[in-house]
């Protein structure tokens, strides 16, 4: 509960530091369609905290879930939902991007296999083909970890 107080306030502030209009419109990119790591975002919008701080949050879910990142840099949106590792590369790579909060404080990946195949431990991984969802940072963090299993 601290992490979602935290990431409004967190949000407030940052467009506080701004004369506030009326309505200040605020456009905040997600990683990926709506989901339950943004429940933070929709109920503070739902229930009127955001309004409550003169601002107008638009959530919008992303064509390219590589995007947002790069579009917030490029000036197309206000703020964008991120991987840490994600935004860690590209601000390497020179995006002036830094990070204002978390939505989730642990990470949420995981790594399965079927009960009935072979792969019973890290190791029994090497080798075989892995799907992940968002490349870079899954093959980084993949990587690490089948060189120390």
């Amino acid at each position: 509960m601290r992490t979602i107080i935290r990431l409004i306030a967190a949000l407030a502030l940052c467009c506080a530091a701004l004369p506030a209009a009326a309505q200040d419109k605020v456009r905040l990119l997600l990683d990926w369609f709506v989901n339950p790591d943004h429940a933070a975002l929709v109920i503070a919008r739902e229930r009127g905290l955001f309004a409550k701080h003169g601002l107008d949050v638009e959530l919008i879910a992303p064509a390219d879930p590589n995007a947002p990142p790069k579009l917030v840099a490029a000036g197309q949106a206000e703020y964008a939902v991120s991987y840490q590792p994600t935004l860690q590369m590209l601000v390497a790579e020179g995006l002036p991007l830094v990070r204002v909060g978390v939505l989730v404080a642990q990470p949420l990946n995981s790594l399965v296999a079927l009960e009935s195949s072979a792969v019973k431990t890290i190791a029994d991984f090497k080798g075989k083909k892995i799907g992940f969802s968002v490349s870079g940072f899954e093959e980084a963090v993949l990587g690490a970890m089948l060189e120390s299993a």
